[in-house]
């Protein structure tokens, strides 16, 4: 049977909205997901998997011209549908109990597999906590992180674009942004926020699981978050009040086994009300990017660095402390470290991560480090 063929099946079954436990029902008693679209209404109803408006669903005149659509949207440069099956279904959401069985991506897919962390919080953020996304994701995105959030107004804004910054001021080793929406693909909600998701589409990818056409209703929102969490190692939220739909996407995170983060802000802020209830739950309490990489270190080095992975142990401080000769108490830049080492920038972005992690220096303002001891 051909991709084509596979594929259609999968769009077949996504159309009526079927879920991943109830495709392994389906494939246990058809024998194949390709025999089970092929099957009469009868055998259906026989099988006893699909609720009543699922078998409606599968059955309406009008599916086999969604499903022509679909395979014709992919057929456009950088658009891609990926199935549960498909080699590249990012591996980290495949692990959550609810992973979507398929996925619309505009952009780069690979992207999908890459380190990412997930930045989250209020759509009605002030401006310093606006700030605060944008200089996370700019750094966490200069050393390599993909930063994912889910294209809505205020926090989400702010991370898009501050990862968006960090791949037109650093060069070398460089993370980009994943958005995760609510709609098809072939809108943008908020609509203001088009010019972004243009931009976010050219270098990362936007990601939905919902077909083409669909409209931003509210239910859609709070599913959609547990893909936001499921792709990522992390969520950090940034203002949240108590009711906000940032905590979801954070209890989603605890219950898929990530880890969350949150930033703190003064007591008689109602909009970060919201990450202190997180914190007294056991998030981690964070205040620089420099938190977040200490937590995921473990997980970080193997992904981000795998040639300091299959080095030994000694080359690779021996390679960092090399280039912590040229830093003092006083701050320098990555120009001015690039000039003193006649080392690649990528190779001192790597080596100035490490370094971090080990406490010997902390990093500034600016793209700027200094010495700790």
């Amino acid at each position: 049977m051909s991709d084509l063929d596979r594929l259609t099946s999968w769009l077949t079954l996504h159309f009526a909205r079927i879920n991943a436990k109830q495709l392994s029902e389906i494939d246990a008693f058809f024998g194949s997901l390709e025999q089970a679209v092929s099957a009469p209404e009868s055998a259906w109803r026989g099988a006893q998997v699909l609720k009543e408006k699922q078998l409606d669903r599968l059955f309406e005149p009008g599916l086999a011209e969604k499903v022509t659509q679909a395979l014709e949207w992919v057929e456009q440069p950088n658009q891609h549908i990926l199935t549960l099956a498909s080699d590249d279904y990012p591996p980290l959401l495949k692990q959550i109990p609810d992973p979507p069985p398929v996925l619309y991506v505009r952009g780069n897919r690979t992207l999908l597999s890459d380190p990412q962390l997930a930045i989250v919080g209020s759509r009605n953020a002030s401006k310093q906590g606006r700030l605060t996304a944008e200089d996370f994701a700019q750094y966490l995105a200069s050393v390599g992180l993909t930063i994912t959030s889910g294209l809505a107004s205020g926090i989400d804004k702010a991370a898009h674009e501050g990862a968006l910054k960090a791949q037109t001021k650093v060069s070398g080793p460089q993370g980009t942004t994943i958005a995760v929406v609510a709609t098809g693909l072939d809108r943008v909600y908020p609509a203001v926020n088009r010019e972004l998701a243009h931009r976010v589409a050219e270098t990362g990818a936007i990601v939905s699981e919902y077909p083409l056409g669909t409209q931003p209703l509210a239910h859609f929102f709070p599913q959609r978050n547990r893909i936001i969490s499921g792709l990522s190692l992390g969520t950090l939220v940034v203002e949240a009040a108590l009711k906000s739909g940032s905590l979801i996407t954070a209890r989603t995170a605890l219950e898929q086994g990530r880890e969350v983060f949150a930033v703190p802000g003064s007591i008689n802020n109602p909009q970060v009300k919201g990450c202190h209830q997180l914190i007294r739950q056991g998030a981690k309490l964070v205040e620089s990017g420099q938190d977040i990489l200490e937590e995921l270190s473990p997980m970080l080095q193997p992904a981000l660095f795998p040639e300091d992975v299959l080095a030994s142990e000694t080359e690779a401080v021996s390679s960092q402390q090399g280039l912590l000769k040229y830093i003092e108490f006083d701050p320098i830049g990555l120009d001015e470290l690039a000039v003193l080492s006649k080392l690649p920038v990528s190779d001192i972005q790597s080596q100035l991560l490490m370094l971090e992690l080990s406490g010997d220096i902390e990093a500034l303002s600016a793209g700027r480090w200094r010495r700790l001891r």
